[in-house]
């Protein structure tokens, strides 16, 4: 049988009011089941905490760090002539004094050789001046100017003996011969390099201390320096700059330590730590340090009556099992989950982590 279209419509509009009802039935029962969480959520949040106990520790400025020579100097030559020697060799180890270049010995021994004949012309005649004035044939005049051609014949001598010494160029000092710029044949002027020289007993290790830091670090304390390789340098403070790097803000700082052997070259980089005594510090795992609202990095913790407080931290040292920080004191409830969701002052539930 074939429903009247008024039927078909009645049908249809009863059918979606039952949809609807059945709808809204369905979304009231969803809000009340919601309405649980919503209740519990709205009590103090939980975070977990460790106690972490203060300890006295070394504190350390650590810092990266590079090898450097003591000294470096370009030995340069204070004559003129042609590089007739070169018995250093490039990178070598030379003593102080020990020859590095020689020039052509040219005129300069016979001008020495005339200087020393004028000497001793000039002693003879000082000789026979006094030995006349003493019979009356000679006045006290003629001796002094007999006195005066010696003294100028005797600083005739010295000067030619300098020029003469002047062909050896030497080290000034015990260290390497790190690079030669006069080949035999060459020919240099006053003030042309022989080659450089460096010093790497002591050897230095130096670095830039931040701003922050710079105050904890005098001349003297104890340092260590770990290469790459491994090998480790135990040395002391010997300069602090007092001025800062206008680019960086850092500090200047050099350790000097020992390397009889040569066997550290400079240029090599490595972890420099500065110990400036013991002071009160804390282990904490990596994961608690957090930033505040100005940037600064520290740690949430909890006080006694269950409230957020932030204290700025300083790392001493890394390790394995967390962090060495400086900055808290006494025993602390140290926040190490749920640290990024609390704020400062902030009521919380407290769970000692596992």
């Amino acid at each position: 049988m074939r429903l009247k279209p008024q039927y078909v419509f009645i049908i249809a509009v009863i059918g979606v009011l039952v949809i609807y009802f059945i709808g809204m039935s369905v979304l009231s029962s969803g809000k009340k089941a919601e309405a649980k969480p919503t209740e519990s959520a709205s009590g103090p949040p939980g975070v977990q905490v460790r106690l972490t106990p203060q300890t006295t520790r070394q504190v350390q400025v650590v810092m990266r760090g590079r090898t450097e020579a003591a000294r470096s100097v370009v030995i340069r030559s204070e004559t003129a002539g042609v590089v007739t020697a070169a018995p250093a060799a490039e990178g070598a180890f030379v003593k102080q004094g020990q020859v590095l270049c020689r020039l052509s010995v040219d005129a300069r021994q016979a001008s020495l050789d005339q200087a020393r004949a004028t000497w001793r012309s000039r002693q003879l005649q000082r000789e026979a001046a006094a030995q006349l004035a003493e019979k009356g044939y000679r006045s006290q005049a003629q001796v002094l100017e007999a006195q005066a051609n010696l003294d100028a014949a005797q600083a005739q001598v010295r000067s030619a003996e300098i020029a003469l010494k002047q062909v050896e160029i030497r080290a000034p000092f015990a260290g390497v011969f790190d690079k030669r710029d006069a080949e035999i044949g060459a020919y240099l002027s006053p003030g042309q390099p022989c080659g450089t020289m460096i010093e790497l007993n002591p050897l230095l290790v130096v670095g830039d201390v931040p701003e922050t830091e710079a105050a904890m670090l005098r001349v003297g304390l104890p340092a260590q320096a770990r290469l790459v390789s491994g090998q480790v340098l135990n040395g002391q403070v010997r300069y602090v700059a007092h001025d800062a790097d206008p680019q960086t803000r850092t500090y200047h700082l050099e350790v000097a330590v020992p390397n009889p052997g040569f066997s550290v070259r400079a240029g090599l980089s490595a972890d420099l730590k500065v110990g400036t005594g013991q002071g009160a510090a804390h282990m904490v795992p990596v994961s608690a340090l957090v930033l505040d609202a100005a940037g600064r990095q520290g740690v949430r913790y909890v006080l006694a009556d269950s409230r957020v407080a932030f204290a700025p931290v300083r790392v001493l040292e890394e390790t394995p099992q967390g962090m060495w920080v400086a900055g808290l004191s006494g025993p602390v409830n140290v926040i190490t989950v749920g640290q990024s969701f609390v704020a400062d002052g902030q009521k919380v539930r407290v769970a000692q982590a596992r």
